[in-house]
């Protein structure tokens, strides 16, 4: 299995999609692995730390997003977006994310990222707050279910450190279900700069929503902060 790096192995190919990911508050919770493998895409099993799986919830400000990194998508690629991942592994020994749902305030990005990406985006009603240390976001889905979230947490300048959370936050692939088989997108971006976070607010209803029932009601396991990063992704490619 790939070592778990904090820096990026870098992209080998045509870069297809940048942006830049600002106030990313992670959210996570430990979960039986047996409750997340049937989750996953084909080829795909759950990846563990300390005899666990997780589920992050995590929401940031997504900005600055162009097409083959240098084509600038503007009020498109521009909006608050919270996502449900989870963490597997493939029979190569990669290690990646896989997206059970990404809620998105802009429609226009919704439809563009299922079509070209098989990305699982919802469009929800989204938005952030910043007051000084205490962040707060917000999302309810648009489809009538009544899916949602709520996530306020106070900031710090306590640098965030240890083996756990460079296993949730670095990764260098994502892991897409497009028609039954498993595509991988590579991403890279600057090394994560991550600090401690403490909860002050959590109501949400997204994990259950994706498949995840056993954790959402109970206390996160980690909560960690970043001011952000510029990501770069490459073209899905066959596992």
């Amino acid at each position: 299995m790939d070592p778990i790096t904090p820096r990026a192995p870098g992209l080998t190919g045509a870069v297809v999609l940048s942006q830049f990911w600002r106030d990313l508050v992670f959210v996570h919770w430990r979960v039986d692995a047996s409750e997340v493998a049937p989750l996953l895409p084909p080829g795909i099993v759950p990846d563990e730390f300390d005899g666990s799986s997780w589920v992050g919830l995590i929401p940031f400000e997504m900005e600055q997003t162009r097409v083959f990194g240098r084509v600038p998508v503007g009020y498109f690629g521009t909006f608050t977006e919270v996502n449900v991942r989870l963490y597997g592994v493939d029979r190569h020994g990669r290690r990646g994310v896989v997206f059970s749902s990404l809620e998105a305030s802009r429609l226009a990005a919704v439809l563009t990222a299922r079509a070209a990406f098989s990305l699982p985006y919802q469009w929800a009603r989204a938005a952030s707050v910043r007051r000084g240390s205490d962040l707060a976001y917000r999302s309810h889905r648009l489809d009538g279910s009544g899916a949602m979230s709520r996530v306020r947490a106070t900031t710090s300048t306590t640098p965030a450190v240890g083996e756990l959370a460079e296993f949730l936050t670095a990764r260098w692939t994502l892991f897409v279900e497009r028609r039954g088989r498993t595509l991988i997108m590579p991403n890279e971006h600057d090394t994560w700069a991550l600090f401690d976070a403490d909860l002050v607010d959590l109501d949400e209803s997204l994990l259950a929503a994706a498949g995840i029932r056993s954790v959402g009601r109970r206390e996160p396991d980690s909560v960690l902060y970043s001011p952000g990063v510029r990501t770069l992704f490459g073209a899905p490619a066959a596992v």
